[in-house]
């Protein structure tokens, strides 16, 4: 039997790799399954290399650096699988390695940093300012006033915004030019966050250096679109099997991806266009399809969907409760979209089909991660909207009493809540029945929770979810 032969550019013969013009931050599926994928198919890839820095651990980094930067994308269709040996992360680092990020930011040939670093990491307060009660922001402020002050200090910047303020002064150092930072994170206005985040970050810590972010620094707003669930040691297995060698760091997503994007490129950017992105002078109304339309029925069906005992999306889309709540949030979502220029009949219909794709296990208890942060934007703005226009908004309501209701349950247990909200939404469900949803309502939106019509709408719901999971396990 012929031993598989490990992953890298000898043994793959891959294409030499590309100069370094793309740093990213939040190196992890997505961002290999999207920004990569749309880096290596534009028509000028082969001119642009990726460096890519982890977010909270290094793991990825080592698992891609032993592999010259190359992974397999399987492309896992309804039916069957397509195998693709991706080449444009041309370098893998430890995301606390802020010394080589600022290198790589500083450097005259890189245009633009791309950012996969989930909505919690921006560290921004319901107001969508910068959260500078938080901790780590500012442990953070210490250590970048004393470095921008041109003194050492032997602690370092842990949080993303923090690291790219002091990569974005390196480069204002070397005096490199103006450059483009892309978020490509499911938030509400990402640019904007992206902007409070580190701009709102470099004010504080040095006016000067805040000044120069904001006439050098082009933030660009993107809709991001494709399915990846977590790799498991099948696709590991399948691999080996089907390439004739070892990866030890494979991605699986769907067929469909989409990406819309809004904004300045300063220094340039890959040819994107001609590998499927799509440039648009207003990305707002993009932006809410995506979130309320997908990942709004993700987060639905993450916290009801485990409540009816279901684990993957595909599950809950075929439980036809779960599907009927879906399509009532959808028809709210829909109402407070345009009517123009979204195609959202067909967008939903897509929908339905992807969801439906059982070979792809997107699993709800990585969707419902996050969900105090994910909510604000999923739930949060439909509700208003329809409660504003007239309207019950029980669908967005039913979307917040699964997530409390699921709360609930996994505080009742003991379970640990995998939320960077963790703290205090251990001391809102710590309340008694009914002050603990206030207080959970107003994690999410401090006004919301002051209205008396979405707090009893979102109680009733609560409570026929508690209802139905007590007859369940009794």
């Amino acid at each position: 039997m012929t031993a598989v032969k490990p992953l890298n550019r000898s043994n793959a013969a891959a294409v030499p790799p590309a100069p370094v013009r793309i740093v990213h931050v939040g190196l992890g599926a997505f961002h290999r399954a999207h920004q990569a994928w749309y880096t290596q198919h534009a028509s000028d890839g082969a001119q642009w290399g990726i460096a890519a820095f982890t977010g909270r651990h290094p793991a990825a980094a080592t698992a891609l650096s032993a592999q010259d930067g190359l992974y397999t994308l399987i492309e896992r269709g309804g039916s069957g699988d397509k195998f693709e040996l991706m080449t444009s992360i041309v370098e893998a680092h430890d995301g606390a390695d802020v010394a080589a990020l600022s290198r790589l930011v500083a450097a005259q040939a890189t245009a633009l940093v791309t950012l996969t670093i989930t909505e919690a990491a921006y560290n921004l307060a319901a107001d969508g300012s910068l959260d500078l009660s938080n901790p780590a922001v500012q442990d953070d402020i210490d250590v970048l006033r004393t470095l921008t002050a041109g003194g050492q200090d032997d602690a370092a910047t842990v949080t993303a915004a923090g690291r790219l303020v002091q990569a974005l002064a390196a480069r204002r150092s070397a005096g490199t030019g103006p450059i483009a930072v892309v978020s490509c994170d499911n938030l509400a206005n990402n640019a904007i966050a992206a902007r409070a985040a580190i701009g709102g970050l470099a004010d504080v810590v040095d006016p000067g250096l805040g000044a120069w972010i904001a006439e050098n620094v082009s933030f660009v707003g993107t809709s991001i679109d494709r399915i990846t669930p977590r790799t498991t040691d099948a696709e590991i297995a399948l691999v080996a099997a089907e390439c004739g060698y070892v990866d030890s760091s494979p991605v699986v997503t769907e067929p469909f991806s989409d990406w819309v994007l809004s904004g300045d490129f300063p220094a340039g950017r890959p040819d994107w266009a001609s590998a499927g992105a799509v440039f648009v002078d207003e990305i707002e109304h993009f932006e809410n399809r995506k979130l309320w339309l997908l990942n709004g029925s993700h987060s639905l069906m993450a916290y009801a969907g485990q409540l009816k005992g279901h684990t993957t999306v595909a599950e809950a889309l075929a439980d036809p409760v779960c599907a009927a709540w879906i399509t009532e949030f959808w028809d709210e979502a829909q109402a407070n979209l345009p009517a123009e220029g979204l195609a959202i009949p067909a967008y939903r219909a897509a929908l339905l089909e992807r969801f439906g794709n059982a070979r792809i296990a997107h699993h709800l208890a990585q969707i419902a991660m996050d969900g105090s942060s994910k909510l604000r934007m999923r739930a949060v703005p439909v509700l208003k909207a329809e409660l504003a226009a007239g309207h019950s908004g029980t669908g967005a309501a039913r979307m917040i009493a699964a997530w409390v209701a699921f709360l609930r349950r996994a505080h009742q247990s003991g379970a640990t809540i995998a939320d960077s909200a963790a703290t205090e939404l251990v001391a809102a469900l710590k309340l008694d029945s009914g002050a603990d949803l206030v207080a959970l309502m107003a994690i999410l939106d401090a006004q919301l929770a002051g209205d008396a019509a979405a707090v009893a709408a979102v109680t009733v719901l609560a409570d026929g979810f508690a209802a139905e999971d007590g007859a369940a396990q009794g």
